[in-house]
């Protein structure tokens, strides 16, 4: 075994080992500063190699050979390769737009020829801020892009591409890595990333047609480079804690409030418990990273290698996670024209969840509750004749115990998830170029939950033993022990060529056609609940033992495969350096949808001009680059729900008491002709270089309107089905604008600095609906009967996601009881508001605006910056509290301040002791600008002749400070990503952290 590992990790680094003749020299600026990261590259040996820190390099390559050598923002050099120690001098190059390149799919463009709306971010702003999804690190980094987070472990943050086009087809841009295409990235690495690029307007996006809707997002990961083995490692660890607290009211507080409530003292004053219950629950935690690499190249092959880990110890009490990824990206160059390019990924992730409903108990119950009594067991809110809280008393209000429920919760889930692909390029003539690439992703998940039913009830019972639940419950469960399994596959094969050639020296055209197949496998999924298991997990699982009479449910799930056939085609002229076109088109079959509604076409456009090149101002000292480009565009949603009829078997008919027929029936519409939704858009940019380059900065603007919105529909009363029925009803409206500017500036040697940011706006809206019923979408449940949402035939002209409750309307200055405006405008109580009638819509909690700002300085060895992010016009629901109900705990602010006959002049209303209907007194202004991450770094001086090539350490704040207008604990809630769910509804919400890091990165 062991001789099986040593070789196997020799094959894995052979290419490391294979050199030749090698050719050593130092790469320098016009003061004689090294250049890190410039690119040695020799044609005919077919080498290449880049910088160190230092400048120095070295490359395979013959004497005499010609050597280029090329860097961003410097002019490109060609020079004979000497044996002797070459000294190469880069002049820094005014038109270093000409040199950056964006990927588009299917290939990439240099920026300065692309026609399309293309946010490009690189792998140091990624790495920057120390999260474990890399959406999580580019919000507020480009303009037009709502990232919505959370510090959950492990959970997915919803990413928002100018503005929400849909209400049921789903909201996630499609991820594409490194050529597969997949829905989410928590698989990745962020160390292990090049770019990061989000390809925006309709113009950009239409090569990926049916799927394109909602946004696409391209990560390039990293491949090997240079002709030595290079080997990188970093690690940090770090502290994290809530970023806001709620300050609640302390035990006598709350006496004196509920006894107001309750109109008699039930409540002692100078209660002997004061539980904070939000410390009982949270903890600090901690989280830790190690990733290393190694990469490098020979003539024949460019290679490398990552492994990561990540651990953390999450806030909520119990709640781990860990996550461990390896990556293998390699290139062989088989021949001279045949190249393959071949990448892996393998990611194994565990995690032992707990309960968000936690965080809402540890809001709600009241702080004269112990954790536990003096004799060890859990404490519960009842009170004794006394005032005090006792195991026999009466009970005062519904909260269970916060620290009980998460010692009862036993859950363990895990995930692997393996990519893969391979990539062939064949270079059929110099200006013709055939391309295969093959993509794969299997993933598998498993989980248990172990809920311990009796204990469960006699924590809540104190005064109980075991045998009184027998005998209360003598046919109940001792325990229930869920199982869950789930799996998928996904594949995508694209075969494709690209025709490029300059003719006349002014005609630049390049030519992409193709064809591609993706399937979306079937998602299976099997889910076993048994009771009464035994409780040593040991016995969970034993070999030829039958446990069908114990279990109570089982459920075994197939979803539909998804497949996909495309033809697409891509065609980009350049005129005389500076007029542009592009035309786009693809065709989409999709198995989606019936037999003659399969087929799509989604053409696109883009037009470009370099008016900097024009005569005009060729000369001009300020004005380095200006472009104006614009587009238009159509895209495709297949995310929709699919053409099914439900059959429903079993049925009985009866006639005088008796059954007349047993069978079956289809209980909803079929619509033949349900397909895509469809998206238009047309847009306008303008970029730009002023100042020597100094100044930088991009201005949009754009109008998308999405069509056949899909929606369901209630059935006409006479045709005997009660099923709701999807259909193409709707119209959605997504208008805005977008501004980035960028300031770098280089003092001296020792001294450059930027500051930059970014500024959008988005006017979403359900602009029209066909002549049908909508049955209605009714969401932001509160889970006391009160809900927050709503989307139906009066929604038309209001933002999707839209609050839809009553208008507060103050109290009554009398008696202290909360009043609302009715349809009427008269101000009414509660008890006697119209469901129907008296409530409006009154925001979303989409924003208007979006903001990021970033700045940043290098002085010698030291590195400082400061990311921000914000947001304008949205609203948020203050769910916990609205849930209040009698006996619950109440805010410091309120319990110091509320109606009695003694203070009329009061803030708040008089205590109440009904459930709360859902009201504007709960929505807030969800405005808020956070500062995502501060950076200090000090890249330590080290010799030449080190071991060590570079070593840089490094102290992070995320999330150290925010203003915020939200009295709950955050106003960034992601919920469950819906904005018809829990998104914008504070209620069993993770709080976002603040985190505080120190690591160190290594170069070997």
């Amino acid at each position: 075994m062991k001789n099986f590992i040593f070789s196997f990790l020799a094959l894995l680094l052979l290419p490391a080992y294979m050199s030749g003749q090698a050719i050593k020299g130092k790469v320098v600026d016009g003061t004689g500063m090294g250049i890190p990261g410039a690119v040695i590259s020799a044609a005919n040996s077919r080498t290449s190699a880049d910088t160190d820190f230092d400048g120095n390099f070295t490359i395979n390559a013959k004497e005499g050979e010609i050597l280029k050598i090329s860097m961003l923002g410097f002019d490109a050099v060609s020079v004979p390769a000497t044996t002797g120690t070459m000294n190469i001098v880069l002049k820094e190059s005014s038109d270093t737009a000409l040199k950056e390149v964006v990927v588009i799919g299917y290939g990439t463009r240099k920026k300065v020829d692309n026609t399309t709306a293309i946010s490009s971010i690189k792998s140091e702003e990624i790495t920057k801020t120390k999260v474990l999804n890399a959406s999580q690190a580019i919000q507020g980094k480009a303009a037009g892009v709502q990232v919505i987070s959370s510090d959950l472990p492990g959970s997915s943050p919803s990413v928002v591409i100018r503005g929400l086009g849909t209400a049921l087809g789903g909201r996630t841009p499609l991820y594409v890595v490194d050529g597969m295409q997949t829905d989410n990235i928590n698989n990745i690495n962020t160390n292990d990333i090049t770019s990061y690029d989000i390809l925006k307007d309709a113009s950009a996006l239409a090569i990926y047609g049916t799927r394109a809707a909602n946004g696409v997002i391209i990560i390039t990961t990293k491949k090997g480079k240079g002709d030595k083995v290079s080997v990188e490692i970093e690690s940090f660890a770090g502290v994290r804690s809530p970023l806001k607290k709620v300050k609640m009211a302390d035990s006598n507080q709350y006496a004196s409030f509920t006894n107001s409530a309750l109109q008699n003292n039930t409540f002692a004053q100078n209660q002997p418990v004061n539980t904070d219950w939000f410390d009982e629950i949270t903890r600090t935690g901690s989280y830790t990273q190690n990733n290393v690499s190694v990469s490098g190249g020979t003539e024949s092959i460019k290679y490398f290698f990552s492994l990561g880990n990540y651990e953390e110890k999450a806030v909520l009490n119990g709640l781990d996670y860990g996550r461990t990824t390896f990556r293998t990206n390699n290139e062989y160059k088989i021949s001279k024209k045949l190249t393959l390019n071949q990448n892996f990924s393998f990611t194994s992730t565990k995690s032992t969840p707990k309960p968000l409903g936690a965080f809402t108990n540890a809001y709600k119950q009241s702080p004269i509750v112990p954790v536990r009594f003096a004799d060890g067991k859990y404490g519960v809110s009842r009170v004794g004749a006394d005032g005090l809280v006792s195991q026999t008393g009466s009970a005062f209000n519904n909260v269970g115990n916060p620290v009980a429920q998460l010692d009862f919760f036993d859950e363990e889930q895990r995930s692997i998830t393996l990519q893969g692909g391979l990539k062939l390029d064949y270079e059929i003539l110099k200006s013709l170029k055939f391309t295969s690439q093959f993509s794969g992703e299997y993933y598998t998940w498993k989980q248990y939950n172990f809920s311990d039913t009796k204990n469960i009830w006699l924590a809540a019972n104190p005064n109980k033993v075991a045998s009184d639940y027998e005998k209360e419950f003598p046919n109940a469960n001792l325990n229930l022990l869920t199982k869950g399994r789930e799996q998928y596959y996904n594949w995508n094969l694209a075969n494709y060529l690209t025709y490029n050639k300059v003719f006349a020296e002014i005609h630049d055209v390049e030519v992409m056609a193709g064809i591609e197949t993706s399937v979306r496998g079937a998602r299976e999924k099997l889910t076993i609940a048994r009771k009464n298991v035994n409780t040593d997990a040991n016995y969970w699982a034993l070999k030829d033992v039958e446990y069908a009479t114990n279990i109570t449910s089982y459920k075994d799930e197939v979803f539909n495969e998804v497949k996909l056939a495309s033809y697409l085609a891509r065609f980009q002229y350049k005129l005389m350096d500076k007029y542009l076109v592009t035309g786009t088109v693809r065709r989409d079959g999709s198995s989606n949808f019936g037999k003659d509604y399969r087929w799509g076409t989604f053409p696109a456009f883009g037009l470009g001009w370099i008016i900097s090149k024009e005569a005009f101002l060729a000369d001009s000292k300020t004005i380095n680059l200006l472009k104006l480009r614009g587009g238009w565009g159509k895209l495709g949603n297949q995310n929709v729900p699919l053409n099914r009829a439900s059959y429903t078997s079993g049925q009985n008919a009866y006639l005088g008491g008796s059954i007349l027929n047993e069978g079956s029936t289809i209980n909803s519409q079929i619509d033949p002709s349900l397909s895509w939704e469809i998206t238009k858009e047309s847009s306008v940019g303008l970029d730009f270089e002023l100042l020597n380059s100094k100044l930088t900065g991009t201005f949009d603007v754009y109008d998308r309107n999405t069509s056949n919105i899909i929606l369901n529909t209630r059935p006409y009363s006479t045709s005997g089905i009660t099923n709701v029925s999807p259909a193409h009803v709707g119209e959605v409206s997504n208008r805005g604008y977008e501004i980035s500017l960028r300031w770098d500036d280089k003092v001296s040697d020792d001294f450059s600095y930027y500051i930059g940011g970014n500024f959008s706006g988005n006017q979403n809206e359900l602009t029209g609906l066909k002549d049908v019923i909508l049955s209605p979408v009714v969401g932001g449940g509160l889970g006391n009967g009160q809900d927050t949402k709503l989307l139906d035939n009066t929604t038309v002209g209001q933002p999707l996601g839209s609050f839809y409750i009553y208008e507060y309307a103050g109290f009554d200055a009398a008696n202290g009881t909360m009043l609302y405006y009715n349809a009427a405008g008269d101000k009414v109580t509660q008890n006697v508001l119209n469901a129907t009638t008296d409530k409006k819509y009154v925001g979303s909690s989409l924003p208007k605006t979006n903001y990021g700002v970033s700045l940043g300085f290098n002085y010698k060895n030291f590195d400082f910056s400061v990311d921000g992010y914000g947001t304008n016009g949205a609203k948020v629901y203050n769910g916990k509290k609205a849930q209040r109900f009698s006996g619950e705990n109440i805010e410091a602010s309120l319990a110091t301040d509320f109606w009695t006959a003694s203070n009329l002049s009061a803030s708040n209303p008089a205590p109440f002791n009904q459930v709360p209907v859902a009201s504007t007194y709960y929505l807030e202004s969800g405005d808020f600008f956070r500062i995502n991450n501060i950076t200090v770094g000090y890249k330590l001086p080290l010799q030449s002749t080190s071991f060590i090539s570079a070593c840089r350490i490094y102290v992070n704040a995320i999330n150290p400070f925010i203003t915020q207008k939200f009295s709950g604990f955050s106003p960034e809630l992601n919920g469950d990503g819906n904005p018809y769910g829990s998104q914008g509804v504070e209620l069993d919400a993770y709080p976002t952290l603040r985190s505080f890091v120190i690591g160190a990165n290594l170069k070997f």
